[in-house]
């Protein structure tokens, strides 16, 4: 689930090793380039978090960020 925290849509995931987290990241890289909307990763081995909001907007979570998270959302994974 996204929580608004510090003017960002933010979802942490756990998934059961590296590769299946990576293979997350390269289906939420391919979103990010159809939006022309970029997120802030941060992944350590299993872990992901993902960050947005719009820059060019002064930083706040705007329509963008929204629509790129719903899409995120309709990515099939399995978590840990």
């Amino acid at each position: 689930m996204w929580k608004e925290q510090d003017n960002k849509l933010v979802r942490e995931y756990r998934f059961q090793n590296f590769v299946d987290a990576f293979s997350f990241l390269s289906q939420v890289a391919e979103l990010a380039e159809i939006h022309g909307h970029h997120p802030t990763i941060i992944n350590t081995y299993s872990y992901v978090r993902l960050e947005l909001n719009t820059h060019d907007a002064g930083g706040v979570i705007t329509e963008k960020d929204r629509s790129l998270s719903v899409d995120i959302d309709k990515i099939n994974i399995i978590e840990s």
